[in-house]
């Protein structure tokens, strides 16, 4: 038997100190939090359409509208009819969102480098490329391999 915490046991309140720590940042540029995943999400040009950003974000596509509304009401993003499906808007961050992602970025980061220091630099880069191994995994191999998703599919197999 280990002696460690679990990891979600670990990182939940750190996850929460992080989220506080982003909120004045957040709120000195009038976004909010799911506005910043929104503006990163289309950065990344991992979107095309409303649909794909809400469970690219893993925001509800219903409750996601007002935030769209508030992000292109600011000129940080476009939403223009697709040509092949007149229903479905295609998203594009502006080059006014695109700066305002990046700065907000930047000022995160660097509150996030203070508390990386923290750290002796091995460790540091250690951690960074682990949580990035962990971050790039489809959330089915993580949830998928827990003792209670195993009993789980062995009852409905039954």
């Amino acid at each position: 038997m280990t002696s460690r915490r679990d990891l979600a046991e670990m990182l939940h309140p750190l996850l929460q100190s992080l989220i506080a720590a982003e909120r004045p940042v957040l709120a000195a540029h009038r976004v909010s939090m799911w506005g910043y995943a929104v503006l990163g999400a289309l950065d990344d040009g991992s979107v095309r359409t409303q649909a794909a950003l809400a469970e690219a974000i893993g925001a509800d596509k219903t409750r996601i509208i007002g935030i769209l509304d508030k992000l292109q009401a600011a000129g940080l993003i476009t939403r223009d009819p697709d040509p092949q499906d007149r229903r479905a808007r295609i998203l594009t961050i502006t080059g006014e969102g695109r700066k305002m992602r990046r700065s907000i970025r930047a000022e995160i980061q660097a509150n996030e480098d203070r508390l990386l220091a923290r750290l002796p630099e091995a460790d540091r880069h250690g951690f960074l490329r682990a949580l990035q191994a962990l971050h790039r995994l489809p959330r089915e191999q993580i949830t998928n391999g827990s003792p209670l998703d195993r009993r789980l599919t062995q009852r409905r197999d039954r």
